[in-house]
């Protein structure tokens, strides 16, 4: 009698409980990536506009992730990935803000 193979189950990259959690993994991915352009980015002075949107979009991808997130691996990475949006975001608002010499 042929056995069956088991089949495999596709989860998320970041999902512990065996469940897909598809939208939390590109919210998750989302927020390191603009954590790491905007904490790069605000160590130079002359690129404190994306520093600080950048960050600022981070920040809020961050914290819907937050919201939503299921396991405790999720909320670890998103965690990182809003420390460094924080970081770059301060720091770029430090070196001219937002709108820094377009506005004003």
């Amino acid at each position: 009698m042929a056995q069956a193979a088991p089949r495999q189950r596709t989860i998320g990259l970041f999902a512990t409980d065996g469940k897909s959690h598809t939208r939390v993994d590109v919210l998750v991915g989302v927020t390191v990536v603009l954590g790491a352009l905007a904490l790069i980015t605000s160590l130079f002075d002359e690129l404190h506009l994306v520093a600080s949107w950048a960050g600022l979009v981070g920040i809020a991808t961050g914290a819907w992730g937050q919201m939503i997130s299921a396991t405790t691996r999720e909320r670890f990475f998103l965690l990182l990935g809003l420390g460094a949006s924080g970081l770059g975001f301060f720091l770029g608002m430090a070196h001219g803000g937002l709108f820094g010499g377009v506005v004003g």
